[in-house]
């Protein structure tokens, strides 16, 4: 499978080459010069006019949300930071649902769960940690909504003790803060890592399918390079024997 990169919209590099930036910016410089009275206002305009131009591009950056799938890993990127799964830590994938007094309803959420926090939690930044733990606070109320559990949401929400993994490493802090956050999620919704539908390029069903496709060829490449092994392991064995 190719690499691809994706973004959550195609404004990411805004620039004075492109139309839709120019004409705007052309008109408002134009309306500068026709309506200042002296220089000083044409100066004060003009500068105005690039601090405008320089928070909008940076505002732009700021909420950018890109993804990297490869045949081996899957990433997210933050303008503060990202995190990344490989596939082969990857159990599922799929849209998370709310279910109440026997309805399932879709949520706009993405859903990845883990076969081992480890490898994730050991390549997430602080930033994103906290990020990630107040973005997916609406998330925590609703699983504890649905389990009669709303009682315990500020225990819950700020759960900051030590996680043991299942490898014996302890995780305190944020790590652990996390941890926990997806030891609860996963009660609720069998999933552990989420991404919000608002920041994908398509809806949430295509983004699903797509990675599945990958996850999907990741396994057969892992199958197969099982039974290359096996059958060099008989191959060699069949020679001793003879």
């Amino acid at each position: 499978m190719k690499t691809i990169h994706l973004y959550n919209h195609r404004f990411r590099n805004i620039s004075l080459k492109q139309i839709w930036v120019a004409t705007p910016v052309a008109v408002v410089a134009a309306c500068i010069v026709w309506f200042a009275t002296n220089w000083q206002q044409l100066i004060v305009g003009f500068l105005l006019l690039i601090a405008a131009y320089y928070a909008l591009k940076k505002l732009i950056e700021q909420s950018t949300v890109a993804y990297t799938l490869t045949a081996t890993h899957f990433q997210q990127h933050f303008a503060k930071g990202g995190w990344v799964v490989s596939w082969h830590n990857v159990q599922k994938i799929g849209i998370c649902q709310h279910h109440h007094e026997g309805w399932y309803q879709p949520l706009p959420w993405i859903g990845i769960k883990l076969k081992s926090y480890e490898p994730y939690l050991d390549s997430i930044c602080p930033r994103i940690s906290t990020e990630l733990l107040l973005g997916q606070r609406a998330l925590l109320y609703l699983g504890l909504k649905q389990q009669g559990q709303i009682a315990y949401f500020e225990d819950k929400v700020l759960d900051s003790r030590p996680y043991l993994s299942s490898q014996g490493n302890t995780y305190t802090g944020l790590q652990a803060m996390l941890a926990n956050r997806m030891r609860y999620q996963r009660d609720f919704y069998d999933y552990d890592v989420f991404i919000a539908t608002s920041d994908l390029d398509r809806s949430g069903e295509e983004f699903v399918g797509l990675m599945r496709r990958y996850l999907a060829a990741a396994s057969h490449d892992a199958n197969k390079d099982g039974f290359d092994k096996q059958k060099g392991r008989e191959s060699d064995l069949w020679k001793d024997i003879h």
